[in-house]
């Protein structure tokens, strides 16, 4: 009888190669295929008071990011749907942070569902947990109330970058804990659509250290995404080629 990592892999390639398959018969990304990708910049104010135990998280710091929002059916115009925010953290050394996260709700409960909704300014949370040590942790993006509103459809995302900066509020929290702050996004001009077209998230291979992907849903979502990029000639590999 196949032992549990046999079975997990066979598990895996089905579920990979099914994702390629429905992201080819798509001709785009098996989720969220509507987006469009910002230049951005993370500030990182960092948790003195009570650390998260990632030192990227507890730390002050700026950084060159790279930012895509989301919708996940697509549901036309300002419809509601499964928002995403998907933030590439370009660290100095080694490979970048890719934080992926969903339309969600801050209350205790709802965090862990993604939930469809208008307005593109709200509360986004990583749905799945991750480790640090022996802890489980969530990460968050939140409405910031000073900030220019995003509006609700990709469109109005777009206008709101040419007409100022706007930011969400980064922060972390237990599965039942009020979330902390720790840092900020802010988006800058819009890309060129080739490269949203080109670009690829890793949400469970590009962690920082002493941040690990947890629980079932990691995996199912690694091996999603997986699928999804060969389906697309997309790849992650680190350092990237050329």
């Amino acid at each position: 009888m196949p032992n549990r990592s046999t079975r997990l892999a066979v598990a895996g390639a089905a579920v990979a190669g099914a994702a390629a398959v429905l992201a080819g018969w798509r001709g785009a990304r098996l989720l969220h295929p509507a987006g469009r990708t910002f230049a951005a910049e993370v500030t990182i104010w960092g948790t003195p008071d009570r650390p998260s135990g990632v030192r990227l998280l507890d730390l002050p710091g700026r950084y060159r990011a790279t930012a895509r929002l989301s919708k996940g059916v697509p549901t036309p115009g300002s419809w509601p749907d499964v928002l995403g925010l998907a933030v590439r953290l370009h660290r100095p050394r080694g490979r970048p942070f890719d934080l992926l996260i969903s339309s969600s709700n801050a209350a205790p409960v709802l965090r862990h569902l993604p939930l469809p909704r208008r307005r593109f300014a709200g509360t986004y949370s990583t749905i799945m947990s991750y480790r640090v040590g022996r802890r489980r942790i969530w990460l968050a993006a939140l409405a910031d109330p000073e900030s220019v509103d995003l509006g609700r459809s990709l469109d109005d995302v777009v206008a709101a970058t040419r007409e100022a900066v706007p930011r969400l509020v980064l922060a972390v929290a237990s599965a039942a804990g009020p979330w902390r702050p720790f840092g900020q996004v802010a988006l800058g001009g819009p890309v060129d659509p080739r490269a949203d077209a080109a670009l690829a998230f890793d949400p469970v291979g590009n962690l920082p250290p002493g941040l690990r992907a947890a629980g079932p849903l990691a995996w199912l979502r690694e091996q999603t995404y997986a699928g999804s990029r060969r389906a697309r000639g997309a790849s992650t590999a680190w350092p990237p080629p050329g």
